[in-house]
């Protein structure tokens, strides 16, 4: 039976075609011909052909102790056709078949970009193999594999380049409309486009686990997932369908019109309502993965349109992370050697201010080996490594501080100018003295503050921003951005803390961070918001990722959820209008079986058509803002 099932799922158009076929014969010989043998034959070779995928699909369902609507349909139409009503039967079946191929087009439709996603995954690689490079199926990629990538073509893999230069088009991964040059030790990601040049690639990441791979795995998922709304109207069906059941043989019973009880029953199926919802989850999160937001289930959904309080990172979330040095006070006078040693450590550290100082070194032409050994990361502090055979620090002023070194009238009086500046400060120090201290700036994203005024104005109540980072800098950041609290100085548990107290005073939190040091609030509040060039770690424990790391991105999720729950209320709305309106016309004689079976499919396809508006939508304009 179960290939016989998949059989008429396989051509179920083709068997609606032959039954839409059939009863158009019938009916050809009743109003052309005359012949009534004809019409009876033809409308029942219709009822039998339409009801075969029915009745299977409902013996499936009763074979894991589910009543479906199918069952429904295959009783009804079966006792349409034995008191008579071959006409009845017929175009019962047919209604059911041809809503269920509009519903899989329009489902298949809402799926596009994420089939969209997956036809830009590259099928093929250069390996070398020997002296050789030869053409391999992409899934014969092993990690630490030599690729050779050639003008125009895909990259097959993440990868780090061993050698050649050239410019990427990686608009598929990061959203950046421009060709980005990339040269030998730099990452490049499974997906983009090579625009010129040849690239030698050592693979990293391959298959699922690239960067490509990953969104689309989480899309699947999330498209697959249920929210508690759709749970609910699941068990709503499964308790619903059995009373309707029910209701028929008491109608029966009572009146003995058995026309009139199965009418009541094919009326009775809760079609648009149950697909109201999910069609409406599985849109919004297609149209999310097109505009660069992944959102991990249709639960997310429902919490994300609840939010009204965001809680932001600074480093790398409110501000760009691409940070460079400024100034420097050196408080030794072989300064610029040690700058080598400062450069090494912090090679050790992912951290965007770290990255600044390494970029500051190599600028200067003072890199040289360093052997660093003994490295301890400091959650929020900084770094402790043992260099040269010696001990450093390296980090904020409570890991200096802290350590035992008191800070002098003068380099504290510079620390608090730096500060004022708006700028971050690293401070970097031996086991007795400071060695010197870096001011690095970070300069605020271009689109935060006009991003933050829209989603005030659309719900978020308030906007606070939590940060390792100095008061004096924190302000200045929250200052051009438009923020309503600050929270400065602040651990990685201590921002998770204030996490939970903000639950606990009543708020609904989302919290959005990149880093390693955010994974504890992202997973502390009721929705994580990972910022797509964050790390693994914080991507992972995220709900929601932005993937370009665009704020107009979090603008578009929150308008975007928001939208897909009224969509779901309204299709739940047109759902148990149209079982209630069938109800009405029956009692009061004015719909038969026929009719009410096509307005239920009709109410079918106008929730599918609700849901799909979703696909196009975009939320209201908001300019850019200029402040830096």
């Amino acid at each position: 039976m179960m290939k016989l099932l998949q059989w008429t799922q396989r051509n179920l158009a083709a068997i609606t075609w032959s039954c839409g076929g059939w009863i158009a014969a019938g009916y050809l010989s009743l109003l052309l011909l005359h012949w009534q043998p004809g019409y009876l034959l033809s409308l029942g070779i219709a009822s039998l052909i339409g009801f075969l995928p029915v009745f299977l699909s409902a013996v499936q369902a009763l074979r894991v102790h589910t009543i479906s609507i199918e069952l429904l349909i295959s009783i009804a139409v079966t006792a349409a056709f034995l008191i008579g009503e071959a006409a009845e039967s017929a175009i019962v079946t047919f209604l059911f078949l041809f809503g269920n191929i509009l519903e899989r087009k329009a489902l298949a439709k809402t799926r596009q970009s994420v089939r969209e996603l997956t036809e830009m995954v590259p099928s093929t690689a250069w390996r070398k193999e020997g002296n050789q490079w030869v053409q391999v199926d992409v899934d014969e990629v092993q990690k630490r594999d030599h690729l050779l990538v050639k003008t125009g073509a895909q990259v097959p893999v993440d990868a780090r380049i061993i050698s050649g230069s050239g410019y990427l088009d990686e608009a598929s991964v990061t959203g950046e409309s421009r060709p980005v040059r990339k040269e030998t030790g730099q990452m490049v990601f499974a997906g983009t486009f090579l625009d010129n040049g040849t690239l030698h690639i050592e693979a990293e990441r391959i298959g699922e686990d690239t960067t490509f791979g990953k969104m689309i795995e989480l899309v699947e998922e999330a498209q697959d997932s249920k929210s508690h709304t759709e749970r609910f109207i699941d068990r709503f069906s499964r308790g619903y369908t059995p009373i309707v059941l029910l209701l028929t043989l008491a109608v029966w019973l009572w009146t003995r019109d058995l026309r009139l009880a199965v009418t009541l029953l094919v009326l009775g199926c809760p079609g648009a309502l149950v697909i109201g919802v999910p069609v409406s989850n599985v849109a919004g999160i297609g149209n999310g993965a097109k505009h660069g937001v992944l959102i991990k289930g249709g639960e997310i959904m429902s919490k994300f349109s609840r939010v009204d309080t965001l809680v932001f990172d600074k480093t790398g979330t409110l501000t760009r992370g691409k940070t460079e040095v400024t100034d420097v006070a050196a408080y030794r006078d072989d300064f610029d050697d040690l700058l080598a040693v400062a450069a090494a450590i912090e090679k050790e550290s992912d951290h965007p201010l770290g990255r600044a100082i390494v970029a500051y070194a190599e600028k200067k032409a003072l890199l040289r080996p360093v052997a660093v050994r003994k490295t301890m990361v400091i959650k929020g502090k900084g770094i402790r490594a043992e260099a040269d055979g010696r001990i450093y620090l390296i980090g904020s002023e409570q890991l200096v501080t802290g350590a035992g070194i008191r800070l002098q009238a003068a380099q504290l009086r510079k620390l608090d100018q730096m500060r004022r500046a708006g700028v971050s400060t690293v401070l970097f120090a031996g086991t007795d003295s400071l060695i010197g201290i870096f001011a690095v700036a970070d300069r605020l994203r271009d689109d935060v503050p006009s991003a933050l005024a829209w989603l005030r104005k659309h719900g978020i109540r308030q906007v606070i921003m939590l940060t390792g980072d100095n008061r004096q800098t924190a302000e200045a950041i929250g200052q051009q951005a438009g923020i309503d609290k600050i929270r400065a100085g602040l651990l990685p548990e201590d921002k998770a803390a204030y996490v939970e107290k903000l639950k606990k005073d009543g708020h609904y939190v989302a919290f959005i961070g990149d880093g390693i040091n955010d994974s504890p609030s992202i997973a502390a509040a009721e929705i994580g918001i990972a910022m797509g060039h964050g790390t693994d770690v914080a991507v992972e424990t995220s709900d929601l990722v932005l993937m370009r790391s665009r704020f107009s991105e979090l603008v578009h999720a929150y308008g975007l959820t928001r939208k897909t729950v009224g969509n779901m209320k309204e299709n739940i709305g047109i759902a148990l209008a149209t079982v209630l309106l069938l109800l009405a016309g029956l009692i009061a004689g004015m719909i038969d079986m026929a009719g009410g079976m096509l307005i239920h499919e009709l109410s079918i396809l106008i929730v599918v058509a609700n849901a799909m508006r979703l696909l196009g939508y975009r939320p209201g304009r908001f300019r850019k803002s200029a402040r830096t």
